[in-house]
């Protein structure tokens, strides 16, 4: 369901402990023009709090305008301000395939953040597996000793488990961005358009079949599409009826990336 409102108004609705993910990235330090609008983003962060359930998470997409050659540092004070609210934090990577060249004496910039907030020890964690390699699967099969540092530096040595040939992803994630981020071309009608992939391997990490996924800032829609071809119920809030009717548009794809 798409509500064409301020967020705040949609979760004033809400139930306590009512979301089991938001997966979202708001509009931050004005790097895109959304048809003017602003939000606020403290009541936010107290609303997502109340509304997503013990063991919830929130997935919030964010990074930095550099502002007189400086940094603005907005993403740590929001990620600050989620840990007084009570959630826990982790900090994830997103690299970006492309990026502005910055003219100034200061390397470029191709990230952005993926704070994880969990209300408590999450309690849906589905790790994204991706091939070891070639050099570590070797030396697991030689039988080598795998060393590693105890707390007060000694080293210490163990025989490797069962060989496995898949491991846990990392916390830095890399995906297209930009127009080839989209199986469709509807999405390309809004200023910032949400990589499908990063949206899809958080639904599937953080939440399970028939979960409820929210999106406060809907843009796209590309949340909605993911938790639909994932088989889970969604809800978001879109303040800009311009982009409403893309979501919908949009949504009429069945298209699996």
């Amino acid at each position: 369901m798409i509500y064409n409102e301020n967020c705040l108004e949609t979760m004033a609705r809400m139930e306590d402990n009512y979301i089991d993910l938001t997966v979202t990235s708001p509009p931050y330090d004005n790097l895109r023009k959304y048809n003017g609008y602003s939000f606020d983003f403290e009541s936010i962060a107290k609303e997502l709090y109340r509304v997503t359930k013990q063991g919830g998470v929130v997935v919030w997409v964010v990074g930095d305008a550099t502002i007189k050659g400086s940094e603005s540092l907005t993403s740590f004070r929001q990620a600050l301000f989620f840990k007084e609210c009570g959630f826990n934090v982790e900090t994830m990577i997103f690299e970006t395939s492309t990026y502005m060249p910055i003219r100034a004496n200061r390397y470029d910039n191709n990230f952005q953040y993926m704070f994880i907030f969990s209300k408590g020890k999450p309690k849906t964690f589905n790790p994204i597996m991706v091939m070891k390699s070639e050099k570590s699967l070797q030396r697991g099969k030689s039988g080598r000793d795998v060393s590693f540092r105890e707390l007060d530096g000694k080293r210490q040595d163990k025989k490797p488990q069962k060989i496995t040939t898949h491991k846990k992803k990392t916390n830095i994630w890399r995906f297209l961005t930009g127009f080839c981020s989209s199986s469709d071309n509807i999405a390309s009608k809004h200023p910032a358009i949400f990589p499908e992939q990063l949206a899809n391997d958080h639904i599937i990490s953080w939440s399970n079949e028939e979960d409820l996924v929210y999106d406060p800032f809907m843009g796209s829609g590309t949340t909605a599409k993911m938790a639909e071809l994932n088989n889970r119920k969604w809800i978001g809030s879109e303040i800009s009826k311009e982009y409403c009717n893309i979501i919908k548009e949009r949504l009429k794809l069945k298209t699996k990336i």
